[in-house]
């Protein structure tokens, strides 16, 4: 009679293991899904920084506004926006956030010409 109990007491635990199963999977798999997210924006706001500084920095002889002016109008068509704009001589300085679902990182990018080389 106590194997009888014993096979009782356990019907069911199946249903009971794979509703805890499904429910790991979902949150690790909603745990990637916003991992994959993340890195996305992070590089959509490095793409679109990097764009825009070049682009001030090419038209930096037009002055400081034109070149931020530039630089808004390039990242505004990569989906991002210019949050800090510095253009001192040939030298920009952009920062832009592409915000992507709950994520919205800010990267900055700066551009102009390199620098000399100093003779050996």
């Amino acid at each position: 009679m106590t194997g009888a109990r014993a096979d009782g007491r356990d019907r069911g635990s199946a249903t009971v293991w794979a509703v805890v199963v499904v429910t790991v999977l979902v949150a690790v798999f909603g745990g990637v899904l916003l991992l994959g997210q993340a890195v996305v924006s992070r590089h959509r706001a490095a793409a679109a920084a990097d764009l825009a500084v070049l682009a001030a920095a090419a038209s930096w002889a037009h002055g400081p506004e034109a070149a931020c002016a530039t630089a808004v109008r390039v990242a505004v068509a990569q989906g991002a926006q210019v949050t800090e704009c510095v253009v001192t001589g040939e030298i920009a300085e952009i920062t832009a956030r592409a915000p992507t679902g709950p994520f919205r990182p800010g990267l900055r990018s700066r551009a102009g010409p390199p620098l000399p080389v100093e003779p050996r």
